[in-house]
């Protein structure tokens, strides 16, 4: 039996920021049922971070994150929000939204995104106007897990891989398919798409949560395009986003596919949409896919990260319901972590922006995924 005064399930984003945060206090053990952290959700998220998407309360979460994702960490890279001409009153609605969070995004017309974006369809039938936000930023997701894994073992914690938990009772004890025991008096739920899976095993009343799957293909660029100086481009209806990344474009149909805990596959339909979508709203031509993925996105009914003890297990942790945020919010959802589980004070930085303590209790949006 290995004993820790916190015991972590998972090893994505959720559960890694948190072990790095706790461990300021006492001994972690984190436990990933994979061979590699981040193997699921984090392992195959674009990792951006940007104010297009999520309510109030995770823009509250990105904005207070955002200081913690210094260089290597993230690099400032442009975004660019645009709409047809159908599409303006959503553009309108959004730039409302995001105008509470920063102040440094600003209109474009036409000649503006045709300059910064060139293959995107503009004027009559095309992207009319646009939002340029010049602050996004482009994480490094697997810089962020390792240096949370190391801030954990430096403080004499432990990163466990290949751990995968088949048994959890009270006091807390986990079991896994290994034979080996741990325990500790709190137990963190950061399984990810597994979470409600894992709240079962130890008796624990569900969230209600609804993984949604999203595709990614990877293209080519027209020959001879500089798209280092491209931005990450998103449509106003949220059906369509660019990244350029390494030499080759990322492009994802933004779809919500529901699913069971798996190993997510892309399906034939969503890669055509996602190439559909891109030669809708730009003049790329797709003659090959060099690559395509899929993963899972875990939502509450009200799209807000949970973190919080579960009312009817003491000791019993949740910080689930990532969605597609997860890495822009975790540096908040680790603090707020911290703050619930080892007594500290509510972040400050987050109550300035409006964001209690109700709005990520576990009680609060616990049935199904609502609407975008």
């Amino acid at each position: 039996m290995e004993r820790a005064d916190f015991l972590i399930v998972g090893g994505g984003v959720a559960g890694l920021s948190a072990a790095a945060r706790l461990a300021l206090h006492g001994r972690v053990v984190l436990l990933e049922g994979e061979e590699a952290l981040g193997y699921h959700s984090s392992g195959r998220s674009v990792s951006f971070s940007h104010y297009g998407i999520g309510g109030a309360a995770v823009r509250a979460l990105t904005a207070y994150s955002r200081d913690r994702f210094a260089p290597p960490l993230g690099r400032t890279f442009p975004t660019l929000y645009f709409a047809e001409a159908e599409a303006v009153p959503a553009l309108e609605a959004l730039a409302a939204d995001m105008a509470a969070f920063t102040d440094a995004i600003r209109p474009v017309e036409a000649a503006e995104m045709a300059a910064l974006f060139p293959p995107l369809r503009t004027g009559p039938g095309g992207a009319v106007r646009g939002l340029l936000d010049p602050t996004g930023l482009k994480l490094d997701a697997d810089l962020i897990l390792q240096s949370y894994a190391r801030a954990v073992r430096a403080a004499g914690g432990a990163v466990l891989t290949g751990r995968r938990v088949v048994a959890a009772e009270p006091g807390w004890t986990v079991r896994t398919e290994g034979g080996e025991s741990f325990s500790a008096p709190v137990l963190v739920n950061a399984a990810g798409a597994w979470a409600d899976r894992f709240a079962a095993l130890a008796g624990v009343a569900p969230l209600g949560l609804t993984p949604l799957r999203r595709t990614i293909i990877v293209v080519e660029p027209p020959a001879g395009a500089a798209i280092g100086s491209w931005p990450f481009a998103l449509s106003a209806t949220r059906d369509f986003y660019l990244q350029p990344e390494a030499g080759r474009l990322l492009v994802s149909p933004v779809d919500e596919v529901a699913d069971d805990p798996c190993d997510a596959q892309p399906e034939d339909y969503d890669i055509a949409l996602a190439a559909e979508r891109l030669e809708h709203y730009t003049t790329i031509a797709v003659t090959r896919i060099a690559h395509r993925w899929a993963g899972l996105r875990t939502f509450t009914a009200d799209r807000v990260p949970k973190a919080g003890f579960a009312p009817d297990a003491p000791g019993f942790f949740w910080l689930a319901g990532q969605g597609g945020y997860g890495f822009q919010t975790a540096p908040a959802m680790a603090e707020i972590a911290e703050a619930l589980i080892a007594g500290g004070a509510w972040p400050k930085g987050l109550a300035e922006r409006g964001l209690g303590v109700e709005q990520v209790a576990p009680g609060r949006g616990a049935a199904g995924a609502g609407p975008a």
